[in-house]
């Protein structure tokens, strides 16, 4: 597998499995390989005509059809970057990250204009909007003989301009080169899972995000099908790789949660995944994942700066049930938690996971003071908070942001998240530090439940807490909600639900505030 680019690797799955289904899109078309290549090419001619040329950035906003993914590969086809814009944003969010990434162009869909321009007002920027439908080789029929200009692409060219979720800041521009994209396709193949063209794919995110993306690189550079749903949908998510003979897919944060949440089917195990990867199983809940739906669930770790850097294996899976453990370090990463000093600390104490080796992240666009913070002494800073066994498998604890330091004591937001979500009220849960002024901060939670009385439920899960967690870590102030605001990554957006607090329990002195 010597591609060093994501054309090289899409003509090479033209010429090697031109018939076969690329990938299927639900609700959707069905596209070969052949026609990946075809089409990708045609459209990086038609937009090569409306004047983008190598070194662009170009803006992306789509809900997630063939379109989307096409234009990306036209992209990297003429040299330009991809800038992904999450469809769900409103004209603030998105303008914010065409003005920071300087967005050459925006090519989107016709339900999607009217935002687009609000977009652009909103940053102040003159950019034109191409309507996907008018373009040849995505909406209009390709032109006869249409081929793009001459370009040679190397590994180390800009491909992405992609944007972290943002969840406990502004979003970040992550540079993504080609050789980014390949080494998380080659680790895949040719490590575990070990994607091959017997597989089919499954991904239910929004192309906008980077989880996507990744599937979409594996299944070229495996020859692998590789399915597209609208969206994720917990209440029949199952029945869609029951559908399409899902082999394989990939599910991370809030998504294992609310798939237990469904009513239990008798159809529950007649599929046919082999394996399933999930970042942050529940821990609690890991083995009840798999006796459900009778697969193997492996914990994953990765991130938009670093691509895929953790995993456990089936040579550790059995072990670590349940462990909460998110493995050894992947093919070419090394991994080491090391102190504030960036001195590595012995094993089993906890400390900061750094990462290094080919294919990580070039940079944070337009900002070199976090590019130098992040990469400080060769390695890249993940803000993860984690302790490694005996073995090099590696225990995340949290993040540094996400720790109250409560009294002179630390509490893991994570871990008090897990306790709640094994409550069967709660669906989703996210913990928080709030200012206080004799414990320095006090720990909230804010859940969303099914049904029952707020003040009973809170009452129960503040026992349910209780029960598991030292009393200095069951949250003092409780906010319920409808549903908590999610990201393109399916986390919770916790500086959404900081900045705009409702009404809450305070368990300390009893009253609502």
């Amino acid at each position: 597998m010597a591609e060093r680019d994501l054309v090289a690797a899409v003509d090479r799955a033209a010429r090697l499995w031109p018939d076969r289904r690329a990938w299927t899109f639900d609700p959707g078309e069905s596209l070969t390989f052949a026609d990946v290549a075809r089409r990708s090419a045609g459209l990086a001619a038609a937009l090569a005509e409306r004047g983008i040329v190598a070194g662009d950035r170009v803006a992306v906003m789509m809900h997630n059809r063939a379109e989307f993914p096409l234009t990306w590969l036209a992209l990297a086809r003429l040299g330009a970057a991809m800038v992904p814009l999450n469809p769900h944003y409103r004209g603030e969010d998105a303008g914010h990250i065409l003005e920071h990434s300087r967005a050459a162009a925006v090519v989107t869909s016709g339900d999607l204009a009217g935002l687009v321009r609000e977009a652009l007002g909103s940053a102040a920027l003159d950019a034109p909007v191409l309507h996907v439908e008018q373009l040849p080789g995505a909406g209009l029929p390709l032109e006869q003989g249409a081929t793009p200009p001459e370009h040679t692409v190397a590994a180390e060219d800009t491909v992405n301009i992609q944007y972290t979720s943002g969840t406990t800041g502004r979003p970040k521009g992550c540079v993504l080169s080609h050789r980014y994209w390949l080494e998380i396709g080659k680790g895949l193949v040719e490590g575990f899972p070990h994607l091959s063209s017997e597989d089919t794919m499954l991904t239910a995110q929004a192309f906008s995000y980077i989880d996507p993306q990744w599937n979409l690189v594996a299944a070229l550079m495996a020859g692998a099908h590789l399915v597209v749903l609208d969206a994720f949908h917990p209440s029949t998510f199952w029945s869609k790789v029951r559908e399409h003979d899902v082999t394989y897919f990939y599910c991370l944060a809030a998504m294992p949660s609310l798939l237990l949440k469904m009513h239990p089917d008798p159809l529950d195990r007649s599929h046919r995944v082999r394996v399933v990867q999930c970042s942050a199983i529940p821990a609690s809940r890991h083995q009840e994942l798999e006796q459900r739906w009778g697969v193997k669930w492996y914990e994953a770790f990765g991130m938009t700066e670093t691509g895929a850097d953790l995993r456990v294996t089936d040579e550790d899976h059995d072990e670590l049930v349940g462990s909460g453990c998110v493995g050894a370090a992947a093919r070419a990463r090394e991994v080491r938690i090391v102190d504030a000093h960036d001195v590595s600390v012995p094993r089993g104490e906890i400390g900061e996971v750094v990462l290094r080796g080919p294919g990580l992240m070039d940079r944070y666009e337009a900002d070199p003071e976090a590019t130098a913070a992040a990469f400080r002494g060769g390695w890249f800073h993940t803000g993860d908070l984690g302790r490694m066994d005996e073995a090099g498998r590696v225990y995340l604890v949290g993040r540094f942001k996400d720790m109250v330091r409560r009294a002179g004591e630390n509490v893991s937001a994570r871990e008090v998240e897990d306790v709640l979500l094994t409550h069967a009220s709660v669906r989703l849960a996210a913990v928080v530090a709030v200012p206080d002024e004799l414990r320095g901060a006090e720990v909230k939670a804010f859940v969303s439940i099914s049904g029952g009385s707020e003040q009973v439920i809170v009452s129960e899960l503040a026992e349910h807490c209780g029960q598991r967690l030292a009393r200095f870590k069951v949250p003092r102030y409780w906010e319920v909600c409808d549903d908590l605001p999610i990201t393109a990554s399916h986390r919770v957006a916790k500086t959404r639900l900081v900045s705009e607090p409702g009404r809450t329990w305070d368990r300390v002195d009893g009253v609502w505030r």
